[in-house]
């Protein structure tokens, strides 16, 4: 059964341009090689939640957790922190549409 991983963080406005650079340059690109697809990106524009959420999915848990342990994917996720806070992530049962 797919499952996605739901990612959520809020980005400081002084590291806007080097988060986008490295987001679609690194971490989208990685993860996909990790066979994770990014599926969706959503943000905030009002309210008191995190200022971005990313989806992606992967075939199965089994899956998703061998790329979560991985090394490349320790890798991503630490260069991501350099760039973003509050960072927050969950594996849920996929669904279509948002889910939170």
């Amino acid at each position: 059964m797919p499952v996605k991983l739901l990612m959520t963080w809020d980005i400081p406005t002084e590291r806007e341009q080097e988060y986008f650079e490295f987001m679609i340059g690194e971490f989208i690109p990685g993860a996909q090689r990790l066979g994770l697809e990014p599926t969706e990106a959503w943000a905030t524009i009002y309210g008191e939640y995190p200022q971005i959420m990313v989806a992606m999915l992967s075939p199965d848990l089994p899956d998703a957790q061998r790329v979560l342990k991985s090394v490349e994917w320790g890798r991503l996720r630490e260069q991501l922190f350099g760039f973003v806070k509050n960072f927050s992530h969950k594996l849920v049962s996929a669904k279509s549409g948002f889910q939170f």
